[in-house]
């Protein structure tokens, strides 16, 4: 498999997020990712791995993509179950206190802001998140 570019298909569960972070470590070495790019890549996937893993009821499969292109990383999330565009979730108000803030949405709101753009479709009968980060 070419360095720059990784394709890991998993099942939607948390016990397999440690299999995909390793395989997030070894692209994003081969691919000469700077370390914040590899930690951006890795807390944007996981974060958006495990919401699938832990929210979406019914979902069999969940496959990751990653490519380098030039200076950029280009990231497809995808799985099977019910449509759900994470990115229509609120921003949180982190104003607000903790015991008054709404439980949720800070790990898309980390998404949106390690990201230069995310994109949400419903294609095929499966939801496909794409992003591009930095890769240096």
């Amino acid at each position: 498999m070419d360095a720059a570019a990784l394709r890991h298909e998993m099942p939607p569960e948390v016990d397999a997020l440690p299999a995909l972070l390793d395989r997030l470590e070894e692209f994003a070495e081969g691919a000469g990712l700077s370390p914040r790019a590899a930690q951006h890549l890795a807390l944007v996937t996981e974060e958006l791995a495990a919401n699938v893993a832990m929210h979406a009821a019914g979902a069999t499969l969940v496959t990751v993509e990653a490519s380098r292109q030039g200076d950029s990383v280009h990231l497809l999330i995808e799985d099977d179950g019910p449509p759900f565009d994470p990115l229509s979730v609120a921003e949180p108000d982190l104003d607000a206190g903790v015991e008054t803030r709404d439980v949720g949405g800070l790990g898309v709101h980390f998404v949106r802001r390690m990201t230069r753009e995310a994109h949400y479709e419903r294609r095929d009968g499966r939801n496909r998140l794409t992003a591009l980060l930095d890769a240096g």
